[in-house]
């Protein structure tokens, strides 16, 4: 079906259910970052095959919400569909549910009812739009409208195998971390825990999988009680090694789809979830009968997992070591061979992953690759396409954003590094670059006291931006897993208040950037983990202070620095990574990229 026939088909369906509106979100029922495609439902209904938007379907209008990395992809793709833009990153567009609440009060004749299918929701998110709805007068209503109708050609959910994540690399047992979530049910007088979020559930149970682009997961939900826990996961992703595994740490197996059953007939004075992640479905099939129902988010099991143990870090630190052969074997090739060819930002990012996949342990990239040449490094997240990716010509900045998926652990690191005559670096490329340089400095050698929260060292970053008029709309770091998501909380360093401080074993990344419309984008990154800081001096006043570790290896630019910008200490700083980076990956090349990575490596 073409996508006016899909509309017209989902609007002869609304009719005869009774609604008068339909809301497809861009989601899956895990709230997954990376989801399977047998969940892109927005995308089969409109055509926009963004990883960001929200589709709502009325009897006779379509239309689909998306931000401002989106809007050319999406003008593109929606041609010809009927599907309309609205472009939410713009100050006068209205949240889908104030113009729905307008067409309500415009054509007060209409239905009032809206679809949404709550498996597609969580908890939380539905709760607010069922309340924003209601003083508009409409009701929202659980209803999957699109399963009936996308019959033929749906993607199956994805089959991939369950493995053991062994505990040489977890540094936890199973048994510890079930014994840790009893008893944070137990303070919260729960008797049980309802998980969907695949991330946890790897963590939780040592395992892994690949039903997920990026990141090693696996399709389940899994309900923790007192004395059992049971994952519920499709038997054709156990083998017999899997089921071994799963009955050796006493974990009970039922169908992926029983779930909603088994919540239904669950016996507990109390049950938790972390109802920004649950969804909706699974809340509406718990028991009726048990009354305490404790939302908490983050979930006890995030909180956890955020705080690597010793042997998650040194795993890191392996992983680091693998990923900075990688980039320099790039960065080496990139200046001594790669332009003798044509290149494109597409052809950069699969010899980069290339050389990742060179790496011992090494099972995928954590993301998409950035690559980003002068004017498309100024798009935040941009993705470079068949059609659309710009061709490396003349000199120019290079933004690289990348990542891998070791066994070891999880890598994410951006340089920006020039192509070409470093003579023609022009002033003002080097000036941003050494402001976004000095923040990311500022930031990694941070001391604070235990309980300061991530926003609270944002400013860091941004301080000699903001003292020059400059800023950039991105939070300055997120949380990583370890061989897990890219993103993970629920500590970040942002400007938006979370509450969730820093905790010794929290891993963030660095990463301020300043971005120029049509021109370039700048931005550098390492990770960076947080350990109790040492050597304090004689003056303390006693209190725990914490600092950070910097996990990533890889060489800044020199020839974009504008060192009468720098400090002495600054310049310190960077003398002194540029040493560990050279002590640490020198042995690992040949003579001949280890003679290149000593010059780039020089003291300034």
């Amino acid at each position: 079906m073409s996508i006016i026939e899909r509309l017209a088909a989902l609007r002869a369906l609304m009719k005869e259910k009774g609604v008068s509106a339909c809301i497809v979100p861009g989601t899956d029922p895990h709230a997954s970052e990376y989801m399977a495609e047998h969940w892109t439902e927005m995308s089969w209904i409109t055509g926009f095959l963004g990883e960001t938007g929200t589709a709502v379907i009325t009897l006779d209008k379509a239309l689909l919400w998306t931000d401002s990395r989106y809007y050319l992809q999406a003008e593109s793709e929606l041609q010809g569909t009927t599907v309309e833009l609205m472009r939410e990153s713009d100050i006068d567009c209205p949240t889908i549910p104030e113009w729905l609440c307008k067409q309500f009060t415009v054509y007060s004749l209409q239905l009032t009812q809206v679809a949404v299918n709550p498996e597609m929701y969580s908890v939380n998110g539905y709760r607010e739009l069922k309340a924003t709805l209601e003083e508009g007068g409409l009701s929202l209503v659980s209803m999957d409208l699109i399963s009936p109708l996308w019959t033929e050609g749906r993607p199956a959910i994805p089959t991939s195998l369950l493995y053991e994540y062994e505990e040489k690399y977890t540094g936890e047992s199973v048994e510890s971390k079930l014994a840790r979530v009893r008893k944070a049910l137990e303070e919260r007088h729960c008797q049980a825990l309802v998980i969907s979020a695949l991330d946890e559930i790897g963590w939780l149970l040592n395992i892994r999988g690949k039903d997920v682009d990026y990141t090693p997961c696996l399709i389940s939900y899994v309900v923790v009680e007192m004395q059992k826990c049971t994952i519920f996961v499709a038997p054709n992703k156990l083998d017999d090694a899997a089921r071994a595994y799963l009955q050796r740490i006493d974990v009970c197996v039922q169908d992926y789809d029983q779930v909603f059953d088994y919540l239904q007939h669950i016996e507990a004075e109390g049950i938790m979830y972390d109802g920004g992640k649950v969804n909706e479905a699974l809340y509406e099939a718990i028991n009726p009968a048990i009354a305490r129902r404790v939302n908490i988010s983050p979930s006890p099991v995030l909180k956890m997992m955020s705080v690597k143990n010793d042997t998650e870090l040194a795993g890191e630190r392996i992983a680091m070591r693998k990923d900075a052969v990688a980039l320099t074997r790039f960065f080496y090739w990139l200046e001594k061979e790669a332009l003798k060819t044509p290149q494109t930002e597409i052809t950069l990012a699969a010899k980069l992953g290339e050389f990742r996949a060179m790496g011992e342990n090494y099972t995928d990239d954590s993301f998409c690759t950035i690559a980003g040449w002068k004017g498309n490094g100024a798009i935040v997240h941009y993705h470079a396409t068949p059609e659309e990716c710009a061709k490396i010509e003349g000199d120019g900045v290079l933004l690289l954003d990348s990542g891998g998926q070791y066994f070891d652990g999880t890598t994410d690191i951006t340089r920006t590094i020039w192509v070409g005559n470093p003579d023609t670096i022009p002033a003002a490329v080097k000036r941003d670059y050494t402001l976004v340089l000095k923040g990311h400095i500022a930031l990694a050698r941070a001391r604070f006291p235990k309980g300061t929260r991530g926003n609270q060292l944002d400013v860091l970053a941004r301080q000699f931006l903001w003292a020059e008029g400059m800023t950039y709309g991105h939070g300055t770091g997120h949380g990583v897993g370890h061989f897990m998501g890219c993103h993970e909380g629920p500590q970040n360093i942002r400007t938006d208040n979370n509450p969730n401080p820093l905790q010794v074993g929290n891993i963030c990344s660095d990463e301020p950037g300043i971005y120029r419309a049509n021109e370039y984008g700048i931005r550098i990154e390492n990770l960076i983990a947080v350990r109790e800081a040492k050597d304090l001096g004689a003056h303390t006043t006693g209190e725990t202070f914490l600092e950070f570790e910097t996990l990533t290896l890889c060489y800044y630019d020199t020839r974009m620095m504008d060192l009468s910008r720098m400090t002495a200490e600054e310049i310190q700083w960077i003398n002194d990574y540029h040493a560990w980076v050279y002590a640490e990956v020198a042995p690992l090349l040949s003579e001949e990229e280890a003679a290149w990575l000593k010059e780039k490596c020089k003291a300034l």
